[in-house]
């Protein structure tokens, strides 16, 4: 059995980044960038929408350059809120902007191994005992793909992915994996076949998707394409800006933020011309550009930043937010990495973004370590209980229990110490040992990490998927697989 979800609801701890004064400014600039520079959408099916609604289309270019208006109207029908469905309903995430969720990362490339230790390319095997684990630990509420199945076709490795999580866990599935509307097709019939049917579907989204902008100001062709399937369906996606400033976007904040909010609001806006009301989310993991290397970093106070901003701006447009948080730069679970997935999410959580993004993953994204992801869990532990701030109230200020215990007594058999004392936070990970229980072993949270993990692989059965069903999602893969050879091969 899957471990119970913990999430941060109507937290006490609050966090703003940007007034609302702040918030409209990076609105109407964004709005114009839309309108003037415009935003390039390489799909045919997207340049005939963006047409059919009054939008200036190059077809050379395939620039779409659109009235604010018709953004703001097409954004006004996207739905409050909605639930991302799993296998199991008691999992289910409400998106309604009183709660913060979160997930693991993806897609890395490689795994350090949790036998070896050593870097290795990522495999199938791998996806399948990443959502095992996180199917076990309770911090983690939705799987993201985590590292990418490369001893699979590329035309058909996105099926594979959230076909090996579905047999491994009953938690939501989101993907970032699934980049043509061939794979969007066949990812939509595994889901109906998990819940029943289409229109089960449409009620209980097993599946979201996400997908990545081309910034600067640019969509990939079939990414869109693979939205939309997802948006016919019902099923929630939503878009994410890597945005950087001084390479993809400019060299300040405000203006980075502009350059990305025009690459997803322009791509939620098409998404909710074609099909009104569809569920949609907005995604973004903004960076500033390592002025010494120019590489994208994964940490900083940019980073910190621009989560806490993102999050305005996805309550502005009235939908959720899917963000990238701990995804340290570091390349191994150390203090850069502590101190990066530490303010990250403190940032995400405190600003209430709905979905958090990142847990196990280093190097930016790039190496899956098993040690991350349950240290990271421990900190999204410390973030949660900060978030819930102090209650003031007659019983937590426990007048009568303070008289009762007077000057030098101790509240150790206080009945009030029993009722309450479960609410303080109590470590897996962090160590608070005296000093010469850790000197006779000098073992720590690493070690505890990777221990923790081996059990979890060793002894975590997750509810199994129905023989069947899984048989029935492998068919629908070689199908899609037969599709993506051409006829002569």
């Amino acid at each position: 059995m899957a471990g119970h979800i913990q999430s941060i609801t109507n937290p006490r701890l609050k966090l703003q980044v940007l007034t609302p004064e702040d918030v409209r400014r990076i609105h109407t600039a964004t709005l114009d960038i839309i309108e003037r520079v415009g935003v390039r959408f390489p799909s045919a099916r997207a340049l005939d929408i963006w047409e059919a609604h009054g939008a200036t289309v190059d077809r050379q270019t395939h620039i779409v350059r659109a009235p604010g208006t018709l953004i703001e109207d097409a954004l006004k029908t996207a739905p409050p809120a909605y639930a991302l469905a799993a296998r199991d309903p008691s999992q289910d995430l409400p998106m309604d902007g009183n709660h913060v969720f979160v997930g693991t990362d993806g897609c890395g490339v490689e795994v350090i191994d949790l036998e070896t230790g050593q870097r290795r390319a990522s495999v199938l095997q791998d996806v399948a005992d990443i959502a095992r684990v996180a199917d076990a630990l309770e911090e983690v509420a939705f799987h993201w793909v985590a590292v990418s199945a490369q001893d699979k076709p590329a035309e058909s490795r996105g099926l594979h992915e959230i076909k090996a999580v579905w047999e491994n866990s009953t938690k939501h599935v989101q993907t970032e994996s699934i980049y043509s509307e061939r794979e969007a097709r066949a990812s939509i019939e595994m889901a109906a076949a998990i819940v029943g049917g289409r229109e089960a579907l449409r009620q209980r989204p097993v599946l979201s998707l996400m997908q990545c902008t081309f910034p600067p100001l640019g969509q990939d062709g079939g990414s869109v394409e693979a939205a939309l399937v997802a948006a016919e369906a019902g099923v929630p996606v939503g878009f994410m800006t890597m945005t950087s400033c001084a390479s993809t976007g400019p060299a300040t904040m405000a203006g980075t933020l502009a350059v990305g909010n025009a690459e997803v609001i322009s791509a939620l806006a098409l998404m909710l011309l074609a099909y009104p009301g569809c569920p949609v989310y907005y995604a973004a993991a903004q960076t500033a550009m390592d002025l010494r290397s120019g590489a994208y970093t994964g940490g900083g106070p940019e980073d910190f930043l621009f989560g806490a901003a993102t999050n305005e701006l996805a309550n502005f447009y009235g939908v959720p937010l899917s963000m990238g948080s701990f995804a340290t730069g570091a390349k191994e679970p150390d203090w850069m990495a502590g101190v990066e997935n530490s303010l990250s999410t403190l940032m995400a959580c405190a600003s209430m973004a709905d979905m958090l993004l990142g847990v196990g993953l280093l190097n930016g994204s790039r190496i899956w370590s098993y040690e991350q992801m349950l240290m990271d869990c421990e900190i999204y532990r410390i973030v949660h209980h900060m978030c819930r701030g102090i209650e003031v109230s007659d019983e937590t200020l426990a007048l009568d229990v303070i008289a009762a215990v007077g000057p030098g007594g101790h509240y150790l058999a206080q009945p009030h110490t029993l009722k309450h004392m479960r609410d303080l936070w109590v470590p897996t990970l962090l160590d608070r040992r005296p000093i010469d229980q850790w000197e006779a072993k000098k073992d720590g949270p690493r070690d505890w990490a990777r221990e923790r993990a081996r059990k979890i692989l060793a002894t975590h059965q997750p509810d199994p998927l129905d023989p069947a069903l899984s048989a029935e999602l492998g068919r629908i893969i070689a199908a899609a697989e037969r599709e993506a050879v051409p006829e002569g091969h």
